[in-house]
């Protein structure tokens, strides 16, 4: 042993230049493992930030700015005073403790952050060439904000400014405005507005600049949308609306003192945007709390001791974070299902690897047990063998994860790359340990037929199979997405859709802890039908069939591995291609709830005539159905609103067949042939058949003209018409104007976006089921998503590949030494062949049914808890319902029969190859070629 201890280092450098081939396929296998493994981390972050930015920047400044709103001085303090307070030096010092107040990891954008005086409530004024919609004066609002002129770009005149000191006494000031507030108000450089004053004479505000927005979406503009666009606002009240125009006159920020006078109830103010570079979903809890703190807690105290002790905090930034968490929370398990699939089979393929070398090398590593060496010894040498490939690799993949995803976490990376490294250093050694135990030069035959399993591994296959249930039966009680219900009782932080929780990252395992399961009871009952048919085979003619039977039942029972990496991964594959089908089932059907069909052409009025002939014949349309949409209509003696389409019965019950909404007889729909003394009949949505019942009741329809209706039909959708309250009736039986075409709803494989565009004009409105469907992916956290779903799928499936070929490798050198053995007793390149196909065809076929069936088990025992609608759709489409998982036929049939596809191919390459070897050449005896 101390010779082995000596030779160590000069032992590991032989070992590596007598197998570089070796070496270098375990170094490239870790690095693509490392990198895929710390990739993860850092692509998942990206997209959860990018997916909280984006709903920050949805959400618009109005609701994510952090506003700050203080009354001035009271009456009650010195006029000088009360000046002073509304002036800049005073309001720059204040928000500067505002920023200290705002907490980490909270961070405010200080380029679109902005504070200033105006006057809460607008003024009328009385200048008449203002213009007056409906007579009405139109009002203004004082806004004296710092930073105008850093923020925007002078089209004409010049930029407002203060001669001397402006007071509460001052007669005329400047100001400028927007160029939409000067196009809307007809205002002119040079132009005088007269704003009401309290005991004084009305304060002069001349424009002298018309300025244009540098960046009109940011926070400084479009916090307060009204300083950039003036707005024509409704006078409250009931009758006729009637409006006045609405707009904002800007200040120079030395102006404020002058807005004391006026009757407009000035306030000072601070508007704070929060920095969306700063934004990261790992600090989303801090981000909660500090805003929290701003808004009622120890921030607010911070806030009015620095502005006023009436100050009040304001903002929705609350609202769009709870927003995004439960969008994470319900994204999170399911991408956490494929990763921890994918994360399986390549752990499984790392141990194949290392249990491939040891086999390799096992009279090797006998002969070395039989020499003297220590258990200890020799696996520490492995070790070091092993590490000395293992670590550069894995540094190299985690060099290319960091360099492929910038800006993200390095620790989660660090942590999963190190991870692949120690069992990829670790396989071998632990390997040849369990191997060597004990010193024999030997090993008994441990063929699967034979060997009965030991208490040990019954007892741990019975503790895997409890973990499982307790898993699934954990899944289908809370739910993998983390519903409404369990979001609400947990407060957020702890409901089933956390990844965070142990107990969650659990339940994310389930699919993989049932494959496992799997691959452990089907290995049991492998050798069951090898036994059936060993008895039948013998009798048949020909000893291929016999022989391969004899085959297949003495692999070794170690055969787990690979067939515990194919179930898992055609597990995860079943279960991820099930969830992409489904959600793209979801988003399909959503579209084709709000469009009614693959396209709708739609005016306010009535659709030209003939434009129904135009687009019937235009490219792609196989189907079309005219509608008459009435939305005003009133039913029975209350005369309750409901909305009303006439349609023609034959084209609308084709059309609804054909979209799966609703589907009907035409001929309940259609008009009794008796010139109107039978009531119409009507089909209904369930609301309006509880109210209406069987009765005929009258139906007052947008012309004035009245119809007798029959329920006949109830159905929850209907495609020419989106909510609860609806009737569908055939339109000969409405007047001529009632029954004018406002819609055509279109079917078609490919239809011709162009094309109907430009046959409905510019008076129409056309919607594409396509275009809409592509609108629902309104977070980058959804497509990233879907995209690491895709990619943890395909590498669960090239990892599985990847173990499939390494089990036959390992069996490769004992078949071609078989084959050529039997070469030589007569056996034929055409029997050689058919012997490794038939030798392979019971695990593969083990495989491939048993992966499908685990997948359709697995999803059927996972999909009452799983809710697609969170990765599938934006909020707004929600409420389309729940979208459960269901089985995809595609995803449960492909990977398998790929799988016994690359089994027999490989079998067959290698009989190919074996036959053509020099070595069996000289074996062969008396072979006719």
């Amino acid at each position: 042993m101390s010779e082995l201890n000596t030779i160590a280092p000069a032992w590991v450098r032989v070992r590596l230049r007598t197998a570089p081939g070796t070496a270098a396929a375990l170094a490239l296998l870790v690095a693509l493992t490392a990198c895929l493994a710390a990739a993860f981390p850092r692509a998942l972050d990206r997209y959860e930030d990018a997916g909280l930015v984006r709903a920050a920047e949805q959400a618009a400044p109005p609701r994510t700015n952090l506003t700050v709103v203080a009354p001035p001085p009271g009456l009650q303090w010195p006029s000088r005073q009360r000046e002073q307070a509304v002036l800049p030096p005073a309001l720059q010092h204040q928000y500067a403790d505002l920023l200290r107040a705002v907490g980490r990891p909270l961070v405010a954008d200080t380029d679109q952050s902005s504070y200033g005086v105006q006057t809460s409530e607008a003024l009328p004024v009385p200048d008449r060439w203002i213009p007056r919609p409906n007579g009405i004066p139109a009002k203004v609002r004082l806004m004296a904000q710092n930073g105008l002129a850093a923020h925007s770009s002078l089209r004409t005149g010049r930029m407002p400014r203060t001669s001397g000191h402006v007071t509460a006494d001052t007669a005329e000031v400047e100001a400028a405005v927007t160029v939409e507030t000067a196009r809307s108000l007809h205002v002119k450089v040079g132009s005088v507005v007269h704003v009401p004053a309290v005991s004084r004479p009305p304060l002069a505000v001349r424009v002298t600049g018309i300025v244009e927005p540098r960046e009109p979406s940011g926070a400084y503009w479009s916090a307060q949308p009204l300083l950039r666009t003036p707005t024509l606002a409704r006078v409250p009240g009931a009758g006729d609306p009637m409006y006045y125009w609405l707009g904002a006159l800007l200040l120079p920020p030395e102006a404020a003192p002058a807005l004391l006078a006026t009757e407009g109830k000035p306030v000072r103010y601070w508007q704070m945007a929060p920095d969306t570079g700063a934004l990261h979903a790992r600090d989303l809890d801090g981000l909660k709390s500090a805003v929290a703190a701003l808004e009622s807690g120890p921030g607010l105290g911070q806030v009015r001791e620095a502005t006023d002790p009436d100050a009040q905090v304001s903002t929705e930034l609350d609202d769009v974070l709870d927003g995004y968490d439960r969008l994470s929370s319900g994204i999170g398990p399911l991408v956490a299902v494929a990763a921890f699939g994918s994360a399986a089979v390549a752990g499984v393929v790392l141990l194949m690897a290392g249990g491939l070398a040891a086999d390799r090398r096992r009279a090797e590593l006998a002969l070395l047990r039989a020499r003297g060496a220590s258990l200890r010894g020799l696996s520490g040498r492995l070790l070091a063998e092993t590490a000395v490939v293992v670590v550069p690799a894995g540094a190299a993949g985690l060099a290319a994860a960091l360099f492929a995803f910038p800006g993200a976490r390095r620790l989660p990376a660090l942590l999963a790359a190190a991870a692949v490294t120690a069992v990829a250093c670790a396989a071998l050694p632990l390997r040849a340990a369990v191997a060597h135990r004990a010193v024999r030069v030997h090993g008994p035959r441990e063929d699967t037929v034979s060997v009965r399993p030991s208490r040990r591994r019954t007892v741990a296959e019975l503790t895997l199979l409890v973990i499982a249930a307790g898993a699934v039966e954990a899944l289908r009680r809370r739910g993998l997405t983390g519903g409404a219900g369990a979001s609400a009782a947990s407060g957020g932080a702890g409901d089933a859709g956390s990844p965070g929780a142990s107990g969650d990252q659990l339940v994310s395992l389930a699919p993989v802890l049932v494959g496992v399961i799997a691959a452990l009871v089907l290995v049991r009952l492998y050798p069951l039908p090898l036994r059936w048919l060993t008895r039948p085979a013998g009798r048949l003619r020909g000893a291929v069939g016999h022989l391969s039977l004899a085959r297949a039942g003495r692999t070794s029972v170690s055969a787990v591995l690979p067939l515990l990496a194919l179930l898992t991964a055609l597990t995860t594959a079943a279960f991820g291609g099930s969830v992409l089908a489904g959600v793209a089932d979801a988003r399909d059907h959503a579209a084709l709830l709000t469009v009614g069909a693959d396209a709708r052409i739609e005016s306010i009025g009535t659709l030209p005539d003939g434009l129904a002939d135009t687009v019937r014949h235009a490219p792609g349309v196989s189907g079309l159905a005219e509608v008459s949409a009435n939305y005003h209509a009133r039913a029975g003696a209350n005369l309750t609103s409901v909305t009303v389409a006439g349609v023609v019965p034959a084209d609308y019950a084709a059309l609804s067949r054909r979209t799966g909404l609703g589907a009907f007889p035409q001929e309940r729909l259609r008009r009794p042939a008796d010139g109107g003394r039978t009531p119409l009949p009507a089909l209904a949505s369930p609301s309006v058949a509880r109210t209406y019942g069987t009765q005929p009741f009258p139906l007052r329809l947008d012309d004035g003209t009245t119809v007798t209706v029959r329920i006949a039909l109830v159905r929850d959708r209907t495609p020419a018409l989106i909510g609860t309250d609806f009737l569908i009736v055939d339109r000969a039986g409405m007047s001529r104007e009632a029954a004018g075409t406002s819609a055509l709803l279109v079917t078609g494989g490919h239809l011709d976006a162009g094309a109907l565009r430009r046959a409905a004009g510019k008076d129409a409105t056309v919607q594409l089921r396509s275009a809409e469907r592509a609108q629902y992916v309104d977070s980058p956290l959804q497509s990233g998503a879907e995209r690491i779903y895709t990619a943890a799928v395909a590498a669960g499936a090239g990892y599985a590949v990847l173990a499939l070929l390494l089990a036959l490798l390992r069996a490769a050198p004992e078949r071609a030494a078989l084959l050529a053995r039997l070469r030589t007793m007569g056996l034929t390149r055409a029997q050689g062949r058919r012997l490794l196909v038939l030798e392979s065809l019971p695990q593969a076929l083990l495989a491939a049914a048993g992966g499908a069936l685990t997948g359709w088990a697995t999803i059927r025992l996972l999909s009452p808890g799983i809710d697609l609608t969170g990765i599938a759709l934006p909020s707004s489409a929600a409420s389309v319902g729940r979208n459960a998982l269901r089985t995809d036929p595609l995803s449960l049939v492909l990977p398998a029969v790929a799988v016994l596809l690359l089994a027999v191919a490989v079998a067959v390459v290698q009989a190919w190859w074996t036959s053509r070897r020099g070595s069996v050449r000289e074996l062969r005896a008396g072979d006719a070629r």
